[in-house]
């Protein structure tokens, strides 16, 4: 866990922070902020659990800092330390749902009894999330998109292990098995068209279930809607179902579907039912195979049901699976998944050796593609292709790096070689460009609120998110970078200015004269007056 300690009193802070054995309550990591405005920025961009703040500070006290965490996280818990036993501070401290209120100096012992009783808060709210009737009931409410997705998944050819498939179908409550099975994939027809931008769900809802109504008495059904429209069901017999006829039966049920959403939905559907197979190992083939057939064989006729017929001999031509396989490979380039893309086209190149060592075609189909998915990444990067490759954009053109499966290995990876280190520097030049505007715009605004939330809607980014930007390019923090820029800034007017202190701390963003006082001092040992006095006698000595 991770706590914070807030006090403009910054030896209070410090020694809070360094003489308790928080270790011993399991708090891993303590920060220390000096105000509510750097307790604000911390939380900002680490995930703190506990607040102990002070009350009474300068600019914001430790009641509005409470107020302005709730307004963001619920979950972190506070503690409240005052030099007053005043009524209304603990009343706005109950109402913050803070865990304690604690008056100045706390002993040892109220102080670790409060930070132990917001663990324990802490401990038990998240038992609760990831209690296993929790999760039963969360994994319950989403089962259907589970399920569905589950599916999606195996129909595009994602791997699974027999282990994982057992777990998951388990898991997901599916009375499904290792063993035959068939597809069943409906086509919803034109009268249907009427529903598209209002209502189609619910018809693909509707259908579903009386798949599962008429087709359950016999199978276990599991249904879902595929991205190119069609609706895929998954079917094996249930047991002690008859099976010496269960390729009639399921054209039977198949055709009394499509009976009765006619009847009852007022609309037609196509349907192409595959042999039975073994399940998961052929599901993906199948898949390809029955949607050929509405491709090839059922075309623009409507009103079909169609059984993938075994005597259909298998083409000697079909298209490489490496290369179709999810994720694909566009999909990986633009995760910025460097090596798995370069995996991928590996993949590609030994399929081809091993699968089509004399196709120029199926090369051809593999450089097609995978020079369009680099094209298609320069362009979202608002580059060309040829720029971003200079003289390696010549084979493409002239189609020699297509001409052999050599050829196409070498080029696809120098390629993508070329298109990652170009990434690489492009991202190097945005987070510059991000740390300039944070820059110039603070030397601008110091005078104004230049929290981490002001700079990152500055430039548009989550305030985390630009954190670790500005923390990996200049190795330092953005509240490091503002309070070193309001010092040194606060030292030039000082000693090149004849105006008064309070009004060089508004200049620089302190609110509080006196609090601007005390954190010059704190950095630099003397007051802000005692420095300009300082540095006008080193003045009149030279």
């Amino acid at each position: 866990m991770q706590m914070i300690i807030v006090d403009d009193e910054a030896h209070w802070v410090d020694n809070l922070a360094t003489t308790k054995p928080w270790h011993t309550l399991g708090i891993e990591v303590v920060h220390r902020a000096y105000s509510a405005r750097e307790a604000l920025e911390i939380i900002e961009t680490n995930p703190v659990d506990i607040v102990i703040s002070d009350i009474q500070m300068p600019e914001m006290n430790g009641l509005e800092l409470i107020e302005r965490i709730r307004e963001h996280n619920k979950k972190i818990r506070c503690i409240i330390l005052s030099g007053h036993s005043e009524f209304e501070f603990a009343k706005r401290a109950v109402q913050n749902k803070a865990v304690d209120y604690l008056l100045k100096p706390p002993t040892d012992a109220e102080l670790m009894e409060a930070v132990g009783t917001a663990i324990d808060q802490l401990n038990n709210e998240w038992e609760l999330v990831s209690s296993l009737e929790h999760t039963r009931f969360t994994l319950r409410e989403n089962l259907p998109l589970l399920r569905g997705q589950l599916l999606l998944d195996a129909l595009q050819g994602h791997h699974l292990s027999p282990e994982e498939w057992e777990r998951k179908l388990g898991n997901y409550e599916l009375p499904f098995h290792e063993g035959e099975s068939a597809l069943m994939l409906v086509r919803l027809e034109e009268e249907f068209g009427q529903y598209r931008n209002n209502g189609q769900p619910l018809i693909e809802y509707a259908i579903i279930n009386m798949a599962e109504e008429i087709m359950g008495e016999f199978m276990e059904v599991w249904g879902v809607k595929e991205e190119h429209g069609y609706l895929v069901f998954l079917l094996q017999l249930k047991d002690g179902a008859v099976s010496s006829s269960k390729e009639t039966i399921l054209e039977k049920l198949s055709l009394q579907l499509q009976s009765k959403v006619k009847q009852f939905l007022k609309g037609s559907l196509s349907i192409v039912v595959t042999e039975w197979f073994s399940f998961p190992q052929q599901l993906p083939e199948q898949f390809r195979q029955a949607t050929a057939y509405f491709r090839q064989i059922v075309g623009d006729e409507r009103e079909f049901v169609m059984r993938v017929s075994p005597q259909e001999p298998a083409s000697a031509q079909r298209p490489l699976d490496a290369l179709y396989l999810p994720p694909s490979l566009i999909h990986l380039l633009e995760a910025g998944h460097w090596e798995a893309a370069e995996a991928k086209l590996i993949a590609v190149c030994a399929e081809l050796d091993e699968q089509w060592p004399d196709s120029w075609e199926h090369c051809m189909e593999a450089g097609f593609l995978i020079s369009a998915s680099f094209t298609n990444l320069a362009h979202r990067n608002s580059h060309t292709l040829a720029k971003l490759l200079g003289n390696d954009i010549e084979p493409l053109l002239s189609g020699d790096a297509f001409s052999t499966i050599a050829k196409l290995r070498k080029w696809s990876l120098d390629v993508l070689a070329k298109l990652k280190e170009g990434t690489s520097n492009e991202i190097k030049d945005m987070r510059s460009l991000y740390v300039r505007q944070i820059q110039e715009f603070t030397d601008k605004n110091l005078h104004l609120d230049v929290s981490l939330r002001v700079l990152a809607d500055h430039v548009k980014l989550h305030p985390t998110h630009l954190s670790k930007i500005y923390k990996i390019e200049t190795g330092e923090g953005i509240s490091d970078y503002i309070a070193r820029l309001r010092m040194d800034r606060a030292c030039h007017k000082l000693k090149t200015s004849d105006k008064k202190v309070y009004e060089i701390a508004l200049e620089i963003g302190y609110m509080d004269p006196a609090y601007f006082i005390k954190v010059f001092k704190r950095q630099f040992g003397v007051t802000p007056q005692e420095y300009r006095e300082g540095n006008k006698e080193h003045d009149r000595v030279l």
